[in-house]
């Protein structure tokens, strides 16, 4: 195998027709070069310079080599540059996905301090909500996700770095004219005979399973991703709600009240990663922003 250092040999030898002229240029001894020639020569398995007295010549192989070896160390070079500056954080890219709550509070945290602290790092983002976010991360089409999970979920993520976040809390929405808006609590139980709005499938099934284990199954008239549109039902009074506080922080909700909810759900928030990419230094500073996020 033909090294690069071997090649900077090589060129300062055909640049300055001898051995020691190119030693003196390369900064190391003559006999160092020219054993660095042999090797060089080995490996092409041909001769690369022709010796005659005190002066070098370069054979056809050699021409060959010299030929491509300026443009072979160019890009190294312009390689071993790069790979800096993204080891130094002046460069670098992100692919970030996250479901919907989080792109719109700990997201905009998290990437307004990493671009104020590295800005010559890029982060692309994308919504989707786990296990869809994490399959994306597992097939290499993000490198971080955000994603969030209920309970335990076993060996669900074994085989990924999770940064834990936070512990979100699902509180109630009711219409304002309901008859626990004034509670500040109520039991999942009081709502047995209620309409109810659920959000993301992964969440439906969460407010299914609470609702069986208060002893009724929820009779579920809408169903939305969008928290918005959620909230814009409860109010218009079309039915009962829980979402995460998370959620409630980016909108502004009217005609409703928020009621804790007993026994507590919550959800805990977490951000994912590839083992390998935790130790890319952009990777590795996305992370850290994110937990400072939430934080705050």
């Amino acid at each position: 195998m033909i090294e690069a250092r071997h090649l900077r040999v090589l060129r300062a030898v055909a640049a300055t027709g001898s051995f020691s002229a190119a030693a003196r240029e390369l900064g190391c001894t003559q006999p160092a070069v020219s054993q660095q020639m042999k090797a060089l020569e080995t490996s092409a398995g041909t001769p690369l310079l022709i010796r005659t007295g005190r002066e070098m010549r370069l054979t056809q192989a050699g021409e060959v080599l010299v030929r491509h070896a300026s443009g072979i160390l160019a890009g190294l070079t312009a390689a071993e540059e790069e790979i800096a500056a993204i080891a130094g954080l002046r460069a670098g890219r992100v692919r970030l996905v996250s479901f919907p709550s989080g792109s719109s509070t700990l997201v905009p945290t998290a990437l307004a301090a990493l671009r104020a602290a590295h800005p010559g790092t890029r982060v692309s983002l994308v919504d989707a909500e786990p296990p869809r976010s994490v399959e994306m991360l597992r097939e290499g089409d993000c490198d971080v996700a955000l994603a969030f999970r209920y309970g335990t979920a076993g060996a669900e993520w074994d085989d990924l770095v999770v940064r834990p976040l936070l512990t979100d809390r699902l509180v109630g929405l009711v219409p304002e004219g309901h008859r626990l808006a004034g509670a500040e609590s109520a039991a999942i139980g009081d709502l047995t005979d209620e309409p109810w709005i659920a959000g993301c499938p992964r969440c439906r099934r969460q407010l299914v399973e609470v609702c069986e284990e208060a002893g009724f199954t929820p009779r579920i008239d809408f169903a939305t991703d969008d928290y918005p549109a959620v909230i814009g039902l409860v109010g218009a009074g079309l039915g009962v709600a829980v979402l995460p506080e998370l959620a409630l922080e980016s909108v502004r909700p009217k005609g409703v009240r928020t009621i804790a909810v007993t026994p507590p759900v919550v959800r805990e928030i977490v951000a994912l990663t590839l083992p390998d990419l935790s130790q890319v230094p952009a990777v590795a500073a996305t992370l850290d922003q994110l937990t400072l996020a939430a934080r705050r």
